[in-house]
Parts: C-alpha cells; structure tokens; sequence
C-alpha cells in the first residue's frame, strides 16, 4: 500500500477529536466514523499526523491538550486555529453556502458572497503553513473534502514540495452547474496541483473531466475505467473513482452482540405486528426529507393495505441548529409529520415516529437491525453510508433497501436495492408498497447481493485502493481486485 518509511499526513477540516470547554479546562473526546476507523491503524503504524481543525475558534494554546490526546491516540495530531471571522466566512459561507449546495445540484441555494472566497483562500494557506510546517518531504499529505481544496496549490506556492492526494467525499457537479461559481476556473486549477484526485463515482470523475474539458482547453485525458491520467500543460496527475465502504465486520458483529438485540427486542415490541420503516438523516437539505415523508403519505394514500401494518421511523439527527435555513427547514419536517399523523393516526397506531435526536452507536445498530425498510432518499449525496450500514447490520438478510438513485451507492447497490427517484412521490409510494409485500427469498437474494459488496469494498479496501493508486507507476500496474470496480461500473455505466 503505502512504501515503507513512508508517514502517512491526513488533512481535513476537522480533527478526530472534539474539544468541549470544562471550567478553565478542555476535554477531548474522540471522534468516531469510518475515516478514523480505516485511517488510525495507518497513522499509528507509521507515526503519521492528522491536521485539522479544532471546531472552535479563538482557543488559545492547545498544548497540554493535544500532546497526552496524540499519546492516547497513538499519532501526532496538529491544530489548525481559527477567528470567529473564519469560521463564519469559511466553514459557515464558502463550504456551507456554496461548495456543499452547489455540488449538491442546489444552486438556487448558494450565496455567492466575495469576501467568502478571499476568506477561503486565508484559512487554506493556514492549512498548507501547518502542513509545510509539520511534515519532510518523505511523507505523503492526503487531503480530505471540499473546505480544503486549495491546499497543494498554497503548499507548491510556497515551495513545499510534497507528494499530496485529495479526496472529494460529496458528488462533483456537471458542466451546466459548476459553471455557476464565479471562481470555477480557480478552483480546477487548484486541483490539477495534486497528484492524484478521488471521486467517489465514475459519474463524479466524468464530470470533473467534463468541467476540465469545457473551461480549461489545453487539458487532456487518458485512459479508461476507474483511473485516468489529466495532463495540462504545467504537469500530469491521476484521477480516479474510489467508492468509500464502511467497517462492515464491526458492523455485522454489534448486530448481534447481546447490547443490541436487546435494544432491538424493545424497539419490536413497542411496535408490534407491523414492518418498521426506517429512516435517518442529518439535518440537512439535502437529504430529501420532506420529499420523503410526501412519499410515504402518498403510499398510505393509494395503498390502504399499508395502514396499520407499516410504522415509519423518521430520526433527523440535529446538525447547524444555529443556521436559520436549518432551522426553518427542522419546522418544516416537524408540520409535515403532524399533519401526516393528523390524517392516517388511528388507535393503536401513529404512522410516523419521529425522533429529534442523536443515536448512541448502539441505539444505531438496533434500529438498523429491526428495520423491515430502509429509506434512504437523499436529493443528491456523494455515497450515503448509511445505506451501507443499514446493509451491514441486516445480519438475518430479511431487509429491503430503498434507495435513491442520486446516492453514491446506488452505483454499488443497484442489483439488489429498490432505486427510486426521490422528486417522484408516487414511484416512492410504489417501491415502499414493493418492500412491503416482497417474498422473503427477493428480500435475502437482494439482501445478499448488496451485503457481498459491502463486505468486499469495506473502508479498508477504499484506504489501500487510493493509495495503491497514489505510488502506482503507470495505469496498466494498477493491483489486482481494482478490476472488480471496474467491471461493475462498466456495467452500471454511473
């Protein structure tokens, strides 16, 4: 994977711990998800770094935080500090007002404010200043996310040379919609400065090279399949399409642990006789949960057979609480459930759960485990994990996965899953009375099929096919397994 007495550098805007004020004091909690699951073994084993972001502003001296926390975590962790004006023009505007919607195909969302970019700009070369700072030229930088795309670009400007990747972990936009930004032509540019850029579908790669090919002339690509080579005129870098997977084994193994069923038991039998459809989400317009819950009314409209005997449990993970937009839109989902709930509830049975809340990992599993249904429709996302760990935790294979088909996983999951469109609230009603009725063998065959590539393209695999990509000499020596993505994306053709 990564030659030997190499140091693994990992960037992102935040750190894998969260600061939380105490007295006079701070107390560091770690962080937890699938990057620090696949990443931590990497760093440890080599000593590597991990710069990022506090998720505070103005904090003072970090020291005698971050040092016994680098001990506890077994590699070096670097903070990148933030003003309260950063924050709000960088992590608050440029990413959140205007990469996040705009790559999300939601222009009509975006505040295309200048002093954004210029702040944008500030915080990245603070980014490449402690990277440069902390890291030889032996070492490879691997950037993460759209906050932190100008970071190669601020670091070959100030002559750190560096071996340096990038991954974009949301969808990348077509032609018609990035051309939208007014500093688009910037922003290839800076991408074109890495070695080596990641998408997580072909659909995504296709349209970096469609945006490569409309506003920069002199770019040229070569090759076919999952990995290409973009030569401008100043250097040549490999573009690729890297899936990211989950921990699918520490999944399927809390599935079953005695914590979980238990929890699960208690989930059944406060909703008896009936399949639990589950949702959730993080608070975010791009989740697609008002279409949803217009999706399953319109599927207790026209299918009566559903009342009863279907339970919808909606879970909307609070996230930006302070953004207005946000706020309005928690109102939204919290009216439509009333209303929805006003019009079907009978006694002995409300159709929407709604919970406001965040899961412990536990309490996560367990919904997922007891799920007849899994509703998974975003408007647009780059993969949807959740969907994967819905998938993972099924350890009895008794599930149905409804998915859109604007997530990043259905370019993996489309043999198995329900895809359905998530503007259309009648083809929704359709596959969610689909799910409903499905023969137990469909449900397992499906089940199956998406449980196989889940567990064959987990989060490991995703770490090591980047950076076997990353120190590949040429496209034809690219390992064996890669193949399998290949196939199955000329197949898909997404």
């Amino acid at each position: 994977m990564i030659p030997k007495g190499t140091r693994l550098v990992v960037v992102s805007n935040r750190l894998p711990l969260t600061l939380e004020p105490e007295g006079d004091s701070w107390s560091v909690r770690p962080a937890s998800g699938g990057l620090v699951t696949a990443l931590a073994p990497v760093l440890r084993d080599r000593g590597g770094l991990w710069v990022g972001w506090t998720g505070n502003s103005g904090v003072a001296d970090l020291k005698d935080v971050l040092d016994p926390a680098s001990k506890n975590v077994g590699y070096q962790l670097e903070a990148v500090q933030l003003t309260e004006e950063q924050v709000r023009n960088f992590y608050y505007g440029f990413a959140n007002e205007i990469i996040w919607p705009l790559f999300h195909d939601l222009q009509t969302n975006c505040n295309f404010k200048p002093e954004y970019w210029g702040t944008y700009l500030d915080v990245n070369r603070k980014f490449a200043e402690a990277v440069a700072g902390t890291t030889a030229p032996d070492d490879y930088v691997w950037v993460h996310d759209y906050h932190l795309i100008p970071v190669a670009e601020a670091l070959r400007g100030m002559g750190a040379d560096r071996r340096i990747g990038f991954f974009l972990h949301i969808p990348f936009p077509p032609p018609d919609i990035f051309v939208k930004l007014p500093w688009r032509t910037q922003l290839l540019k800076a991408l074109l400065q890495y070695d080596i850029v990641g998408f997580q579908t072909m659909r995504d790669r296709r349209n970096f090279v469609a945006c490569l090919q409309q506003l920069m002339k002199d770019v040229k690509t070569r090759g076919r399949g999952p990995l290409i080579t973009v030569r401008s005129k100043e250097r040549t870098i490999l573009a690729g399409c890297f899936p990211i997977g989950i921990d699918f084994d520490d999944f399927a193994a809390r599935a079953v642990s005695r914590e979980v069923s238990d929890q699960g038991w208690y989930l059944h039998e406060a909703l008896p006789e009936r399949q639990i459809i589950l949702s959730l989400d993080r608070l975010d317009y791009t989740k697609g949960i008002l279409e949803r819950l217009e999706g399953f009314r319109r599927a207790l409209i026209l299918y009566p057979d559903l009342h009863e005997k279907v339970t919808l449990v909606q879970v909307v993970v609070p996230s930006r609480e302070e953004v207005p937009h946000y706020q309005y839109l928690k109102t939204e989902i919290e009216q439509l459930v009333g209303r929805i709930n006003g019009e079907f509830t009978r006694p002995g049975w409300v159709p929407i759960h709604y919970l406001y809340r965040h899961l412990e990992r536990d309490g996560l599993i367990a919904h997922y485990r007891v799920a007849e249904i899994g509703l998974v429709t975003p408007l647009k996302d780059g993969m949807n994990l959740v969907a994967k760990e819905y998938c993972a935790s099924d350890v009895e294979e008794t599930g149905v996965l409804i998915l859109s088909e604007f997530a990043g996983a259905a370019a993996q999951l489309y043999k198995g899953a329900l895809l359905v469109n998530p503007y259309d609230s009648e083809g929704m009603a359709e596959a969610i009375h689909k799910a409903f009725i499905m023969p137990r063998e469909e449900r397992a065959a499906r089940m199956r099929r998406m449980r196989e590539i889940i567990k064959k393209t987990n989060v490991f695999w995703w770490v090591d096919s980047f950076m076997r990509a990353a120190f590949t000499k040429s496209l034809g020596d690219f390992p064996v397994g890669y193949a399998d993505l290949k196939e199955m994306y000329e197949e898909k053709n997404v």
